[in-house]
């Protein structure tokens, strides 16, 4: 195919992830890396419905996602991941609470990350709940 469809922000992230590369020819390609399946992108659909919701959440840079077999996040309150994010296997996002919460810049790997109390700075990591 010439291009990979977007028609969901979960279609963009994905895109916009490691987890696909432009070839010499500028096509977007699954990596190689996933061995020929994207991950599954579970995103709340209401609270990421339109491009700017992702932009907030993908402020300060967009995690990887090339080791991910399924990322979920539908969080009640916003959460921002950024570049420094690895997420490996399958891992939830938290955020039960109101207020705007970062995840750690660190690998998190078959785990639910619950950011709902989490009162820490951006250089310090949460105690992840694995699956």
């Amino acid at each position: 195919t010439r291009f990979a469809p977007v028609k969901k922000c979960s279609d963009l992230l994905l895109l916009r992830s490691d987890a696909y590369i432009v070839t010499d020819d500028f096509r977007t390609v699954l990596s190689p890396k996933c061995n020929g399946v994207a991950p599954v992108m579970n995103l709340d659909s209401k609270k990421y419905k339109l491009v700017d919701a992702l932009e907030e959440a993908t402020a300060d840079g967009v995690p990887s996602l090339v080791q991910c077999t399924r990322l979920t996040l539908k969080p009640k309150g916003k959460v921002v991941m950024s570049s420094k994010c690895v997420f490996v296997g399958e891992v939830s996002i938290v955020n039960d609470s109101e207020d705007v919460k970062k995840v750690p810049g660190k690998t998190h790997k078959d785990t639910t990350i619950d950011l709902t109390n989490a009162k820490v700075s951006d250089d310090q990591c949460l105690k992840c709940v694995v699956m």
